[in-house]
């Protein structure tokens, strides 16, 4: 029975399906819908990261308000804490966490490789040690599996293995070819009718292994596909030049998704080259570390030229916090350590980000996206990008 489908009136139907609505005539960037069990998503889209079940510093009503209709969970973080069996016991990670839109939970194949010594990859899986408490564990593709199935997320990642860069060719193919390996397991474990499964892209920066790697995933027919192993250290335009070449290979109608990737500019960046969907701590991350997203760039909140500033963060943006609050009254939250003030800082940096999907998606259906990364580069730190400010 296939892995990711629903039965609704006797008629076994895909759980998510991808609706492509418009390409743009002047580059790659595609308008669609995403339609997943818990309702439907326009793309491009950025999914705000809820690691442990919370996305930090927001309650999901205000996820909702600034517009959030996506989000994302960690299945490593989920297993350790609270566990996926205390999960589904709870009814499943939508209950659980009070989120009535779709989750996509990634498979913790990030988290694994980000462990450095206190893991051990073997054709099995990937043997580690708890970053909490130093007890050890087994993640196979269909240990992962079981616990993506349990947590109940409408889309699940398959479990793959991230290298880091820059890496040698002969590890960086060994490990691509485990990961295709592991996406087959992952596809044979898989049997929750309502939830997809998305394969991964992996290759390092060698195009013949990103080419490799996607074709033979396209080849066993997943619903949705990622790119992953990019935004681990590579030169942004290394990065572009995977995705030129990569995206092409993957399936018109069906959602192509940028792992981990989250800074404004690289997200103008992806969708351009027809990337759908985007996830990254960034914002948030940032956020409560007092840097805040506006159209001239990043801004230190915690600066003292910003004592005695009564203007809001960003000038251009109509969230919560700007509309409420001002430069000086933030650094002062921020200075006495005053929770609210990183809770703005987040509620700011996420509806930019998903305001710029929106303005995104309105110059991709009036075909002038171009002149609208024109436009962000020519105030957006436009030192960084070769232009001059004005």
């Amino acid at each position: 029975m296939p892995c990711s489908s629903s039965n609704l009136g006797g008629k076994l139907l895909p759980a998510v399906t991808f609706e492509l609505l418009k390409e743009s005539t002047e580059s790659k960037a595609r308008l669609g819908k995403l339609h997943t069990p818990h309702g439907t998503v326009d793309t491009p889209v950025f999914m705000p990261v809820g690691t442990q079940a919370t996305v930090k510093a927001m309650s999901p009503r205000e996820l909702e308000e600034i517009g959030a209709r996506i989000i994302l969970s960690n299945t490593y973080h989920l297993y350790l804490r609270p566990g996926h069996t205390l999960i589904q016991e709870a009814g499943g990670l939508h209950k659980f966490m009070a989120w009535s839109g779709p989750i996509l939970t990634d498979s913790g194949g990030f988290q694994v490789f980000s462990l450095g010594d206190l893991r051990k990859i073997t054709e099995e899986g990937v043997e580690f040690r708890s970053h909490i408490d130093g007890s050890k564990h087994l993640f196979t593709p269909e240990k992962v599996m079981e616990i993506e199935m349990a947590l109940g997320p409408d889309i699940a990642m398959v479990f793959d293995e991230c290298v880091s860069y820059p890496t040698t060719y002969e590890y960086a193919k060994e490990a691509m070819e485990r990961t295709t390996r592991w996406a087959e397991r992952c596809l044979k474990a898989h049997h929750k009718e309502d939830q997809a499964l998305f394969a991964i892209v992996q290759g390092s920066s060698f195009r013949e292994l990103r080419e490799k790697s996607a074709r033979d995933l396209v080849s066993l027919d997943f619903p949705g596909y990622a790119v992953g192993g990019l935004s681990v250290g590579e030169p942004k335009p290394l990065m572009y030049e995977v995705l030129d070449y990569t995206v092409p290979l993957l399936p018109l109608h069906k959602p192509r998704y940028l792992m981990g990737v989250g800074s404004p500019d690289c997200v103008i960046e992806g969708v351009l080259r027809g990337i759908d969907m985007f996830d990254c701590v960034l914002p948030t991350r940032i956020a409560r570390n007092g840097t805040v997203f506006t159209k001239l760039g990043k801004l230190v909140i915690r600066n003292a030229k910003y004592k005695n500033d009564f203007t809001p963060l960003d000038h251009h943006c109509d969230c919560y916090t700007c509309r409420t609050f001002t430069r000086a009254y933030i650094r002062h939250l921020f200075n006495v350590n005053e929770i609210l003030g990183l809770r703005l800082t987040t509620i700011h940096n996420l509806h930019f980000l998903l305001e710029l999907m929106r303005n995104i998606r309105k110059a991709i259906a009036a075909d002038s996206l171009s002149e609208f990364r024109e436009e962000f580069y020519r105030y957006y730190e436009p030192e960084q990008f070769g232009q001059n400010k004005n």
